[in-house]
């Protein structure tokens, strides 16, 4: 048995022997007692774990929730709790709207480990509170994943909500891609107090506003991205009111650009805060004009892809509705540091290597749109599992546009494949037309870090969730990289 399995066994005992005991006080106590309790084994808890090397991530706010099932309504109600949902770039919105926060000088805190479950929410609050149940901060920056934000939202109580799009994901999780529209919904009619900033590109996040009382602020991008784009599946080509196939007057990426419904009129909202023109993107960034609120902005992003042009869209608004500048908002978009697998860059042997996350069809072809247009000769990684945190149903590989790679096919010199579920991985690129040369299956992450060092190139690495946090520890080890939840 793991010294983690032990400790969370401990705690676990003990949290349900003080439940029990508790039960007995009145009301007042018993709450009183359950908030310096659970308070108390989660910070303990957390930080055995992680004088162990590990996140302490999510454990420590069971054991806490097991104690005060209610402990995140009480530890949320004298912040200003800020959240972000939605299918794609919760984490890298984050982190661009926490340097926002920097910036502007304010005390925070925020699941930076990317626990952004009931538990790990809680867990994070937790830690950072008095015994009393006091915070110690004003802020608090909640990356909430879309089926827990129902339940977050009705705890925490937020007063700014960013909806970052609606795309097909997990569907073993999830099921269908009406059904996480229906969580967001739910989790804003919860959050009643809350001002809505919602990605009016996407036909599906923007059909919210009909059904919340909220105010809402619409943001989007009003030009196309991209020169050249892979084929992509559209996840919402039919309008949600009426059923007839969507006309366009321009697409960005997947579902996303200047939809119209020609029979119901339903259409693309025009954004209170909009990107009006593309000035460049490269592999290392994007400068873009954004209006906002009417005045045209110059606005570096620290990070390339169009998917974070629509990021950074989003975290102006949200900035912005929350009473900071546009100018600091400006400011933090050009000087945040991504959130770890998110572009994040590494070094490895002398080689430059980019670790970007994949987890669904339409984020995936971002991250080929991306590939498409480099070059620079480079090998590129993929890294698939089937866990619950990936999602167990891994069908989506195949309404992945891998096949538009092959036009770049010259600027590919190997093709690492990795994972659970590798094999699959490989037999996709193989019907994709890939040279059987390239490919390269190597399972075991460490002999896998070598082939990387050795080719000689830079790299490109898109792992699923569980194969990012895997294969990230390894590369940490061998080269000292700091601990992914800080």
């Amino acid at each position: 048995m793991s010294d983690y399995v032990v400790v969370y066994h401990f705690f676990n005992y003990f949290s349900t022997i003080a439940f029990n005991i508790f039960g007995s006080y009145n009301i007042f106590v018993m709450n009183k007692l359950k908030i310096i309790l659970s308070v108390a084994v989660c910070k303990l808890s957390r930080n055995l774990i992680r004088l162990m090397g590990r996140g302490g991530t999510d454990m420590p706010g069971r054991l806490a929730l097991k104690i005060c099932p209610d402990l995140l309504k009480y530890l949320a109600k004298d912040v200003t709790t800020l959240i972000v949902t939605g299918t794609n770039g919760k984490t890298t919105s984050s982190r661009m709207l926490e340097q926002c926060l920097i910036n502007n000088g304010c005390s925070y805190i925020a699941n930076k480990s990317g626990a952004n479950l009931l538990s790990g929410i809680t867990a994070e609050f937790a830690a950072n509170a008095r015994l009393t149940g006091k915070m110690n901060c004003d802020y608090a920056l909640i990356e909430a994943d879309e089926a827990a934000f129902k339940m977050v939202g009705f705890y925490t109580n937020p007063k700014y909500v960013l909806v970052t799009n609606v795309f097909r994901d997990q569907l073993d999780r999830y099921g269908e891609i009406t059904h996480t529209l229906n969580n967001i919904r739910i989790g804003l009619e919860r959050s009643p107090e809350a001002v809505v900033c919602i990605n009016g590109d996407c036909s599906l996040s923007a059909s919210l506003r009909d059904d919340i009382p909220n105010k809402v602020i619409f943001f989007g991008v009003n030009v196309p991205i991209y020169k050249e784009t892979v084929a992509e599946v559209s996840d919402a080509p039919y309008c949600i009111r009426c059923k007839t196939e969507y006309k366009y007057e321009y697409r960005t990426y997947g579902h996303l650009g200047g939809y119209y419904c020609p029979k119901c009129g339903y259409r693309r909202p025009e954004p209170s805060v909009a990107v009006t023109e593309i000035i460049s993107t490269d592999e290392t960034s994007s400068k873009v004009v954004m209006n906002v609120a009417g005045k045209p902005l110059t606005v570096d992003i620290n990070l390339p892809g169009g998917y974070n042009i629509y990021n950074a869209a989003g975290v102006m608004a949200i900035a912005t509705a929350a009473g900071f500048s546009p100018e600091s908002a400006v400011s933090a978009l050009s000087d945040f540091e991504c959130g770890f697998g998110r572009m994040e860059k590494l070094e490895m042997n002398g080689n430059d290597v980019q670790m970007i996350l994949i987890k669904n069809p339409a984020g995936c072809n971002q991250v080929l749109n991306f590939l498409a247009n480099l070059d620079t000769p480079s090998a590129f990684t993929v890294c698939l599992n089937d866990n619950y945190a990936d999602g167990t149903d891994i069908s989506w590989i195949w309404d992945v546009n891998f096949e538009g790679l092959l036009e770049c096919d010259d600027m590919l010199t190997d093709i690492f494949i990795s994972g659970r579920r590798a094999d699959d991985m490989a037999l996709r690129f193989k019907y994709a037309g890939f040279d059987t040369d390239k490919l390269h299956v190597i399972k075991d992450y460490d002999r896998l870090i070598d082939a990387i060092e050795q080719q000689g190139n830079p790299c490109y690495i898109m792992p699923t969730y569980t194969a990012m946090l895997d294969l990230r520890e390894k590369i940490s080890k061998r080269y000292g990289l700091k601990d992914y939840w800080k």
